[in-house]
């Protein structure tokens, strides 16, 4: 038996973007600040297995740690062009350096190079030609921007 770790693989699944209202602020809490984003219906999603929009209706329920790092924890759905409804909740991490964070909350564009912006979307597809979505585990990067979020979603293999 090898005694090599086996890598796995990453494969593209799709490009999503969409536009975000203005955040509802919570406020502070034991476990830090939280606020609401409304997620707008409308956004797309294009790759090489499936394409459609986001559906409205949903939002991402945030919470910056004390210690600067957000938690999003966003719930959502795509409609495909061929008419599956797929719901989706994303977890995950976005932390930078305290200047680069200050850039994004204040609506500046930012590289999403100079943060780190990474989620695990887990799907809920119906039976039929989505249901691998169901099998495997999914990574994702994004960038924010002031009114508006894009993602990118690969399979893990």
């Amino acid at each position: 038996m090898n005694g090599e770790p086996l890598k796995p693989g990453l494969e593209f699944v799709y490009e999503a973007g969409g536009e975000l209202e203005a955040p509802r602020e919570i406020g502070p809490t034991y476990d830090g600040a939280r606020r609401i984003i409304p997620i707008l219906a409308g956004g797309y999603v294009k790759g090489p297995k499936i394409s459609g929009k986001l559906m409205g209706n949903a939002a991402d329920w945030q919470v910056t740690r004390p210690d600067g790092v957000t938690v999003a924890d966003a719930i959502y759905a795509i409609e495909t062009d061929d008419g599956a409804l797929i719901q989706i909740r994303n977890t995950g991490l976005r932390h930078g350096p305290p200047e680069v964070m200050q850039r994004l909350v204040a609506g500046e564009e930012v590289d999403p190079s100079e943060y780190y912006f990474r989620t695990v979307p887990q799907f809920i597809a119906p039976e039929g030609p989505y249901d691998w979505m169901n099998r495997s585990i999914f990574i994702c990067s994004g960038a924010r921007y002031a009114s508006s979020i894009k993602l990118w979603v690969w399979r893990v293999t």
